[in-house]
């Protein structure tokens, strides 16, 4: 059950540009405000906020915009109203794409995913079109330049903590549970003093797709460009193997 290129991805991010980090505080931010409003402003009682906190400090987010975060959040109870809708298409060669976002306009986000899907030859589907190739997982992935334990001992500890899933890729190693139990296996490890480069409930392909016709690879990489540079965009996932 691998996760392809996924921290490739993930480093890639780390060390893009300003822009992009202020996406990613931003995809965070609306996150930390949801998580407020649904479990309240303390995170010794709202474990999905404790999940942002820690997304948001693996993403080098600094402490006190985590904290202004959660007070500004707590203060707007009333105003903050991000609403959770996801998209389903396909882009070129059959590629199956799915799309979260937190939005507060939903006209404005559906009409540019809309467009990114048309801009890069695919087409937008009903619900459930393609989340059926996918499967619901909590997913952590560890460094192995950072993880001090070799992988038969994380894979043990990581087991121990109630994990379904594990395995070595060439530059990290996967964790993946069951979602409802990944708040608390990711605590467990964190605990076992082990660094994170990612912990976040995501979708897993069943299946890949190998794309080698360029224009079709083309059109597939304006797609996913457009929509992550979208602010009400929250995660693109798709079982394109890159």
């Amino acid at each position: 059950m691998s996760g392809h290129s996924k921290f490739a991805n993930i480093k890639h991010k780390k060390e893009k540009n300003d822009a992009a980090k202020g996406k990613i505080f931003t995809v965070i931010g609306r996150e930390i405000a949801v998580a407020v409003k649904e479990g309240g402003a303390d995170p010794a009682n709202n474990s999905k906020l404790r999940d942002v906190i820690a997304k948001a400090k693996a993403n080098n987010m600094p402490n006190d915009t985590i904290e202004r975060g959660i007070k500004k959040a707590a203060g707007d109870l009333g105003s903050v109203n991000y609403e959770k809708i996801t998209y389903e298409g396909y882009g070129p060669s059959g590629v199956a794409i799915i799309v979260d976002t937190l939005t507060d306009n939903k006209n404005r986000t559906a009409a540019n995913v809309r467009s990114a899907f048309t801009k890069g030859n695919g087409s937008i589907g009903t619900p459930g079109c393609v989340s059926f190739m996918f499967d619901k997982k909590g997913q952590i992935i560890v460094d192995k330049e950072e993880c001090e334990m070799d992988a038969d001992e994380l894979m043990m500890t990581a087991l121990d903590a109630g994990a379904e899933d594990f395995s070595e890729e060439e530059d990290c190693y996967e964790i993946y549970t069951d979602p409802d139990e990944f708040s608390q296996i990711r605590e467990n490890l964190e605990k076992a003093g082990i660094a994170m480069v990612s912990a976040e409930v995501t979708m897993v392909p069943q299946t890949w797709v190998d794309l080698s016709d360029e224009e079709a690879i083309k059109y597939l990489q304006r797609t996913l460009d457009l929509l992550e540079e979208d602010d009400d965009v929250q995660a693109v996932y798709h079982n394109w193997s890159e």
